[in-house]
């Protein structure tokens, strides 16, 4: 039922910048949270960015000040610009929900997309 596909992911030369997206459907992101998860061969995954529906945002370390996470009025599309890209932010990029069961904002992501590959050249 619910489904997550994201797109705008390809290769960018370092200080470039891309948009991804992720179109939601059979969800509703009113009641919980989204995220992006970025994830390199060999490594971990890693939280890159989370929205919450009053869209207050939180991002990882690594990443803040470049990218911004932000939704559509209907939280129906998820997006993430990334500006200023390092090579270091190569990896696959997912997009991710929240059970809306478990309680607002639980940080439990039950829901992923297939996933956008991002490569960042020197």
């Amino acid at each position: 039922q619910v489904q997550l596909v994201e797109s705008g992911g390809g290769s960018v030369q370092a200080g470039g910048s891309l948009r991804l997206s992720c179109a939601a459907s059979g969800y509703n992101a009113r009641t919980s949270c989204m995220a992006w998860f970025r994830q390199a061969p060999g490594k971990e995954r890693e939280r890159v960015a989370r929205i919450q529906p009053s869209g207050d945002t939180n991002y990882a370390d690594s990443v803040k000040d470049r990218f911004t996470i932000s939704q559509d009025n209907a939280k129906v599309t998820l997006y993430l610009k990334m500006n200023s890209l390092k090579p270091e932010d190569t990896a696959m990029y997912y997009c991710a929900a929240e059970d809306p069961g478990l309680g607002y904002c639980n940080g439990r992501y039950r829901y992923w997309g297939q996933g956008t590959q991002v490569t960042v050249s020197s």
